[in-house]
């Protein structure tokens, strides 16, 4: 193997000498230290190179440390002082830094002290002055002139100083975070594959599970040795908290679809660049509190639930009707309810939940499965409710994904917390995973004594609380906007509207008709176990129809075909003898009873085998529901042809109207009414 040469300069670094020093060892050495000289390939004077073997043992140890790492070693082995920031480090530990720029000074001239002199004398004088023993003189001065040694190769190569290295090789290591030496790189990568398992997340499994996974699988890996079960405790808080992989752990433990609930970031939008009723969303929700409600002629506590709609620009909360449980025809009510009251109208588009009874054919006019409105349709029974009173376009929310409405369950949010929380039947988050936000209430006992509100005092109780306190009180969202005005009242009276033409209430109650499909035989159709009967039906038998009926009267089904046509209104002879009219509710009744006296018989024969308590479970009938609007008063039926209004006329009649309202002087009302009562004093003397 060749020899190695380095240059003087070189050979008194890694010896911790000065350069004369290092002239004068040479000398002195009588050819110990072997040296060569070499001519510049321009001329001039030669240089001088040292044989790196004849040189001191400490001198070819630094040497090695300095050059060999590069090649050989890994990165996290070379000495730390190579890889810190300077600055950083002097503003962190200032003082340390500085008596070790001292100590350097120091042990820079004994590192270069004379071979001639007392070297172990000086040595134990210096060791007294620096406060320390002579051994740790020694280990100083084997770091210091390995850290000389780099500074003088960095320095070759970069041909800037590196003398601050000799300094930061006597301060002690900083505490790297996240370093954790004690764990090899294989054994991390093991612990985060167990920790971020799916499995191993959704069963929330604890770090002493993590630990003795992690040796069982090491073992069979061949591994001996392990850290202790704190350090991996100490490696997952750091991977959780500074590494910020919560959020990996959290998709781990939840799935895609909770963490875009809670972790995913959500887009802002602008809602002060909307008309008011322009953009509309609806949802139910379910009160976290008990009233009474009358079903099947029983008195009940249930959960009352709320259909409502919200208009965006506003945060007006619309249409909202309390039932038990919501349905279609439900939905339907709300909607009538919001198009036709004071605070309301049509909107023009309309954002629904993505639940059955919203998304049902007979709101959207087509199937569940097309997400997208259609555009190909014209007749209103094929287009839907939505479509037939007027809503130009709707829109379905994303499954699982309640963002997509997030005014309106927002909304949902405050009634809770201003609302519900109120009442004394209020029971806490019943469909929560956290025991503590539950309420112990004998709601059984509040039925028994009376002190539950009924369904339809719940539903008046609430309409105030909407009409005197929400849409009175300052709305975040709406100052968060930049609304001038802050409360969904004011803001309604002020924002622009998008008007469009309210449809005659008679249209609108033969949508609101119960409907359903039916198939057409060759003696008509069959529905509460009656034939209804029409010459017109002979040239469907075989098909299905639509059939709509009003629930106060059954003697008559208005059929339509597939295409939305009105076909005719089949009537029902044996049901004439109940009198003028048959309800839909008086026909189920007598049909229970029959069904009641059946059942009686049958148990009779059967020697009452059937348990007690299935007789006593009445069949289930139609459920109450509060707060929606009577749209006409109940007259004859019979064929009726309903004109909708021009949208153009119906803006100028509203807008002449709130011209009026807003021309007309104050205390015009009160002056005009004691002028008549005074004029009515003078009549009578």
């Amino acid at each position: 193997m060749s020899e190695i040469y380095v240059s003087l300069e070189e050979a008194a670094g890694l010896e911790g000498v000065a350069y004369t020093a290092m002239l004068n060892r040479i000398d002195r050495s009588f050819g110990s230290i072997r040296v060569k000289r070499v001519n510049q390939a321009k001329g001039g004077r030669p240089f001088t190179l040292v044989c790196l073997d004849s040189l001191s043992s400490k001198a070819q140890r630094a040497y090695r440390k300095a050059h060999e790492p590069q090649a050989e070693a890994p990165e996290d082995e070379l000495p730390w002082y190579l890889q810190v920031d300077l600055n950083w480090y002097i503003e962190r530990n200032k003082v340390a830094y500085y008596r070790a720029v001292e100590a350097a000074k120091r042990i820079e001239k004994f590192a270069g002290y004379d071979l001639y002199g007392d070297k172990a004398e000086y040595a134990e004088e210096l060791a007294q002055i620096m406060g320390i023993s002579q051994r740790s003189l020694y280990r100083m001065t084997d770091a210091w002139l390995e850290a000389h040694a780099w500074a003088v190769h960095l320095t070759q190569q970069t041909g800037e100083s590196y003398e601050h290295l000799t300094a930061l090789a006597l301060c002690r290591k900083p505490r790297m975070a996240g370093a954790f030496p004690s764990i090899p790189a294989e054994h991390k990568a093991l612990i985060e594959n167990i920790w971020f398992d799916r499995s191993f997340a959704q069963n929330n499994c604890s770090i002493e599970l993590l630990y003795e996974r992690y040796t069982a699988l090491g073992k069979e890996k061949g591994w001996t040795s392990f850290p202790s079960t704190k350090t991996v405790g100490r490696y997952i808080t750091y991977l959780m908290e500074t590494r910020r992989a919560k959020s990996a752990h959290y998709l781990a433990a939840r799935g895609e679809r909770e963490w875009k609930n809670q972790k995913m970031l959500k887009a802002k939008r602008d809602t002060h660049s909307l008309l008011a009723m322009e953009y509309v969303q609806g949802d139910e929700h379910t009160f976290d509190c008990w009233v009474a409600a009358r079903i099947n002629g029983r008195l009940r506590a249930v959960r009352p639930k709320l259909v409502a709609w919200i208009d965006v620009r506003t945060r007006c909360i619309m249409g909202s009707v309390i039932c038990v449980d919501a349905n279609t025809q439900t939905i339907k009510q709300s909607l009538t309810k919001m198009i036709y009251s004071e605070r309301g109208g049509v909107p023009h588009h309309l954002h629904i939940d993505n639940g059955k009874d919203y998304t049902s054919r007979a709101n959207t006019g087509q199937k569940r499965t097309e997400r997208q409105m259609l555009w190909d349709e014209d007749s209103a029974e094929v287009q839907g409710f939505y479509r037939a009173i007027g809503i130009e376009l709707w829109s379905r929310s994303l499954p699982y994904q309640p963002w997509d409405k997030g005014q309106i369950e927002r909304a949902f949010g405050t009634v809770c917390r201003l609302y519900t929380r109120r009442l004394d039947s209020y029971t806490g988050t019943l469909t929560g995973s956290k025991t503590i936000g539950k309420v112990r209430k004998d709601v059984d006992g509040m039925l028994e004594r009376g002190e539950l509100l009924t369904l339809e005092e719940f539903a008046a109780d609430f309409e105030g609380w909407l009409e005197n306190e929400y849409s009175q009180r300052e709305h975040r969202g709406l100052k968060d906007a930049g609304e001038k005005w802050t409360t969904p009242a004011s803001c309604w009276d002020n924002a622009e509207r998008w008007e469009k033409a309210l449809p005659p209430r008679e249209y609108v109650a033969m949508l609101l008709m119960p409907s359903d499909t039916a198939l057409v035989t060759n003696q008509g159709i069959t529905r509460w176990g009656t034939l209804f009967a029409h010459e017109e039906l002979g040239r469907l038998i075989g098909q299905k129809v639509t059939i709509r009926w009003d629930a106060d009267d059954v003697r008559c089904l208005y059929v339509y075909d597939k295409d939305g046509r009105k076909v005719c209104e089949a009537q029902a002879a044996e049901l004439l003898g109940f009198g003028e009219r048959v309800s839909q509710t008086a026909l189920e009744a007598h049909m229970r009873r029959q069904k009641r006296q059946l059942k009686e018989a049958r148990e009779e024969l059967e020697q009452y085998r059937t348990p007690y308590e299935q007789r006593l479970n009445p069949e289930e009938g139609e459920k109450p529901v509060a707060g929606t609007i009577d749209l006409m008063k109940k007259g004859k039926h019979g064929a009726r042809v309903v004109a909708l209004p021009q949208d153009k006329t119906y803006r100028e009649t509203q807008k002449e109207k709130r011209q009026k309202k807003s021309d007309a002087p104050a205390g015009k009302y009160l002056t005009d009414t004691g002028r008549s009562v005074i004029e009515s004093w003078g009549k009578m003397g």
